[in-house]
């Protein structure tokens, strides 16, 4: 029996491995933009811990410079808020760069296996055809041999 050789084969290998790659990427981006939002969480919850920290000086004895060191962290903490909100905004945006490039690849990957379905079936189609012709001229000779046995 013959067998099926699918000619582009080395082109739907190659872009199984670029799926992979692009799916590592993928998870590579995913797991940077997790990071910055857990960063982004932290300042937040620093922050809070100060403002408190703030409250809890206003009342009872007051330590002015305490209060200062407070409202200074706090200040620092806002601008490092708005650089983190930033650095998240950019992991978003490389995030959805790598799920378009994955998704693109993978639309790629699928197109090329159906090729390679239609291939094979245009395979099995061949090979029904050249069964049917053999049997066609099997039969056929059987029945021309019948015909001169019983003349």
């Amino acid at each position: 029996m013959a067998k099926f050789v699918y000619r582009m084969q080395n082109i739907l290998d190659l872009k199984q491995k670029i799926e992979e790659q692009e799916k590592a990427n993928f998870g590579m981006a995913t797991a940077r933009f997790n990071e910055e939002q857990q960063k982004l969480r932290d300042i937040m919850l620093r922050q809070a811990g100060y403002e408190r920290r703030l409250k809890e000086l206003s009342v009872g004895n007051i330590d002015i410079r305490e209060i200062k060191t407070c409202k200074n962290a706090i200040s620092s903490m806002k601008v490092a808020l708005r650089d983190q909100m930033i650095a998240v905004s950019k992991a978003q945006k490389a995030l959805e760069v790598a799920r378009k490039r994955l998704n693109d690849v993978m639309m790629e990957r699928k197109m090329h296996e159906k090729l390679r379905e239609r291939a094979f079936e245009e395979f099995l189609d061949q090979l029904d055809y050249e069964e049917s012709k053999i049997t066609d001229e099997l039969v056929s000779y059987s029945y021309f041999n019948a015909e001169k046995e019983d003349e």
